[in-house]
């Protein structure tokens, strides 16, 4: 079984700051890492909504689709409410699409490709850099 990797936003955002293709990028990392990309809805909505361009837009979401999505159902929903208020009570304010990612992660039993120093604070979660 392959490794399964949520990746983060910031590294669409990173790539598209660097001129690279996410969709090649990624693809090219997924096949020579054997690792399956996958994602949720608060990774698609924080990356789509800042594309400028519609092509490209539409482009990624194409791509989204055929990434395998961790829902959101509301046991998440629930563990990701439990996360966060667990880690408020230990003065770790994070954003809760973190925290919703990692809950996610957890779920999904994944990794997290990711530049975001946020995710440290989830110790069982493993983290794969950013290249």
């Amino acid at each position: 079984m392959k490794k399964r990797v949520i990746i983060d936003s910031n590294v669409f955002i990173g790539l598209l700051r660097r001129k690279l293709d996410p969709v090649h990028t990624l693809g090219k990392w997924a096949k020579s890492w054997h690792f399956d990309l996958l994602t949720c809805g608060m990774i698609r909505l924080e990356v789509l909504r800042g594309i400028r361009v519609e092509q490209t837009k539409y482009w990624l979401g194409c791509f989204f689709d055929v990434m395998i999505s961790e829902e959101t159902d509301a046991t998440l929903w629930e563990g990701a409410t439990q996360l966060a208020w667990s880690l408020d009570r230990q003065g770790k304010i994070l954003p809760a699409q973190d925290i919703l990612i990692a809950a996610c992660a957890r779920h999904a039993n994944a990794a997290i490709m990711t530049a975001d120093l946020h995710f440290h604070a989830f110790p069982d979660i493993p983290k794969i850099p950013t290249p």
